[in-house]
């Protein structure tokens, strides 16, 4: 019975800890950008956008499609650094333990 109350114990722990890293992330911002920095996109480290800058230069009808290209190249650059800094945060917690495929934290 005292294993299974220590289990108990320390996943209530790591219960813990994981609110504690997903209220950080919630905090983190994090900048994608393209075109040379001449388009960045900023997103929380839930993947909220919070934010856009867009180099004056771009702003034209002949560079529309260029511009909307940027948009979207500094969105996933953004969320792609979200999700590796969350995997880093994640795999500190659980001490560099992989999860099982499919499982994704946080919840």
């Amino acid at each position: 019975m005292t294993n299974l109350g220590q289990m108990l114990k320390q996943a209530q722990q790591l219960q813990n800890k994981m609110q504690e890293v997903q209220e950080q992330l919630a905090e983190k911002k994090i900048t994608g950008s393209s075109g040379g920095g001449m388009c960045q996109i900023v997103l929380n480290g839930k993947g909220v956008a919070e934010g856009v800058k867009i180099d004056l230069s771009l702003v034209n009808s002949e560079n529309l499609g260029v511009l909307e290209d940027l948009i979207l190249a500094a969105i996933n650059d953004a969320r792609f650094k979200v999700d590796e800094h969350t995997r880093d945060e994640m795999q500190k917690l659980t001490g560099g333990i992989p999860l099982p495929p499919g499982i994704q934290l946080p919840f």
